[in-house]
């Protein structure tokens, strides 16, 4: 047992240590400094460059409004949402399909193009089995290079408004696209890949292999261009499976070495994009004063998740059943509970959601922090969009402290007006309508319309949800479904049902408003402080990069989210954790 705790101490002392280092280079790509050998950092990746902008007639040379250039990421994301759709629904006609799967419904197609686009990768469908190697490849693939930059150019939009100058331009979106791309998220997912490739994971285009279990049973195992992806799913916060079961697969996750090299490769990127925002702005206690913020945050999810991980279940102990190894439904034991209950959270407060153990599975108390972690949003959080969150709480923390203290509030030398807290305080209270609303209507459909004649009835959603007593279990899978959608993670409580209409309609709706209403708030708030007059800082100005403001933030962010989700929590895993006693 101790040496699962050292491997937990290990996986996130080494990403921390790593993170460093990558957020100072991380600037220097966005700030066109050299790295340290003297020449431009992946400068060789110049030609590649130019030759996008060419084609796409950008000149990089030229900045944009915050208008503007909101109006490109959201034009651009949607040619590519037609773009998947329509491969999805004809891929079986396709090439590169040696397992004969089949295209996807509209329903489905629907759902798992805004999935990918949205860089939540929610999985209506089984990855081996509902996609071929030619959607994997030129759809999947594309889509989880292009989502993760679309989030770490969305963040850098907002820099200037932290600069001590009013500007009327926040920069170009392309030119922060294309050099997310070719120097930050391809560079660490060959990295990745090679690794994956070296310790079993397929990389190739070849079909289903048979083979013979010690059982003596003959099963077909399918293979693949998988080690590309599943870097990238890591390496970009995306999450989606190559393989139904995620990293819980023996080829996806194929040992302890693989488990903690993307489990360091989901978290590395969101926490160097705090070290990164504080090299940018010239700020490293700002950016320290966020890093402990989310740290905080984190430690507050995943102690409790361990330790109720590692108890076991007070209901199979009552059976006299001893569980000297933990709670292990769900695990994998090469990995074990420790591993496990760790990869949830992280999972869970990023927005990567791929898994390798089953979540529906988790413990009560393990649900929760799980459910907690999606509900705030903003502890580390996506590539780029984890920032994004958290700085609409800033806002808020900002107005509310400038008022406790009688002083006009300020951020960074411009004032924080009505404007933008409405803007922030319309993103908060979207985020819950999503959530609550989306779960209030499908549990109300379930109650009431449970024999309802449609291909997938209601009453056949809740695999998992109806033993005795009834409900918490059922409630908590359709809770997190949509938190999960909201929150642009993706991952789930597989005993739910919900490769249908109601499910795979519903939950894109939400995915879309989820993934851009945070980021369009952020970046109008931001476009609209950076026009504003600087001021600055004198003796009357509220710092905001001391301990005193994280604290402030911290409970913004916990009051907030409280207040919010609370009363649903109450009603699953609350109220399952005091079933189990």
């Amino acid at each position: 047992m101790f040496s699962e705790w050292t491997g937990i101490a290990v996986m996130y002392g080494l990403t921390v240590l790593l993170a460093i280092p990558l957020g100072k280079f991380v600037a220097n790509v966005f700030a066109d400094k050299p790295n340290r050998n003297g020449g431009p950092a992946f400068d060789f990746m110049r030609p590649v460059e130019r030759l996008i902008y060419r084609l796409g007639g950008i000149d990089e040379t030229q900045d944009m409004s915050w208008k503007a250039n909101l109006l490109a990421l959201l034009t651009i994301n949607a040619v590519w949402l037609i773009y998947a759709f329509v491969l999805f629904l004809v891929q079986g006609s396709l090439p590169l399909n040696p397992d004969g799967n089949p295209s996807m419904t509209p329903d489905l197609a629907f759902n798992t193009a805004i999935s990918f686009v949205v860089n939540c990768n929610l999985q209506h469908y089984s990855g081996e089995s509902g996609l071929t190697y030619l959607t994997q490849t030129i759809v999947i693939n594309f889509l989880m290079f292009v989502s993760a930059a679309t989030g770490i150019a969305a963040l850098i939009l907002i820099v200037r408004s932290f600069l001590p100058k009013s500007v009327e331009t926040v920069g170009n979106f392309y030119v922060y696209f294309v050099k997310s791309i070719t120097r930050i998220l391809l560079p660490l997912s060959l990295l990745l890949a090679a690794i994956l490739a070296f310790n079993g994971t397929p990389a190739s285009f070849d079909g289903k292999d048979s083979i013979v279990t010690m059982q003596g049973d003959t099963v077909g195992v399918s293979r693949g261009p998988a080690a590309g992806m599943i870097a990238i799913k890591h390496i970009g916060t995306n999450g989606g499976g190559y393989f139904g079961a995620n990293s819980a697969h023996p080829l996806e996750n194929p040992n302890y070495l693989t488990n903690m090299a993307e489990m360091v490769a989901q978290v590395v990127l969101p926490i160097a994009m705090i070290f990164a925002l504080g090299f940018l702005i010239n700020r490293k206690k700002f950016a320290l004063m966020i890093y402990g913020v989310m740290t905080i945050g984190m430690l507050m999810l995943l102690v409790p998740t361990l330790i109720s991980e590692l108890h076991g279940n007070p209901a199979i102990a009552r059976m006299g059943v001893a569980q000297p190894t933990g709670a292990m439904e769900g695990k994998e034991v090469r990995f074990g509970p420790l591993a496990s209950g760790y990869w949830s959270i992280v999972t869970t407060i990023i927005s990567t959601g791929s898994v390798n153990s089953m979540h529906d599975s988790s413990m009560p108390v393990s649900g929760m922090m799980q459910l907690l972690g999606m509900m705030t949003n903003a502890f580390y959080g996506g590539c780029g969009v984890g920032i994004l969150n958290f700085y609409y709480f800033l806002i808020i923390a900002v107005f509310i402290s400038g008022l406790m203290v009688g002083r006009t509030p300020e951020f960074f030398g411009r004032k924080v007006e009505a404007r933008e807290i409405k803007i922030a305080s319309i993103v908060a209270l979207v985020s819950t309508l999503l959530v609550k609303g989306g779960t209030a209507l499908a549990a109300w459909i379930f109650v009431n319309y449970p024999e309802a004649d449609w291909a997938v009835k209601p009453s056949a959603w809740l695999n998992n949800g109806n033993a005795q007593p009834p409900g918490y279990h059922g409630f908590s899978e359709m809770l997190y479904e949509f938190t999960s959608a909201n929150a642009n993670n993706g991952s789930g409580f597989e005993g739910l049902g919900d490769n249908n209409f109601f499910w795979n309609y519903a939950t894109g709706i939400v995915l879309l408003l989820g993934r851009f209403i945070p980021i369009i708030g952020p970046v109008a708030i931001a476009g609209l402080l950076a026009k504003k007059k600087y001021v600055p800082e004198s003796s009357g100005t509220l710092p905001t990069d001391n301990g005193t403001f994280g604290l402030m933030v911290f409970a913004v962010i916990m009051i907030i989210t409280a207040l919010s989700f609370f009363p649903a929590l109450t009603l699953g895993p609350l109220a399952e954790y005091f079933s189990l006693k």
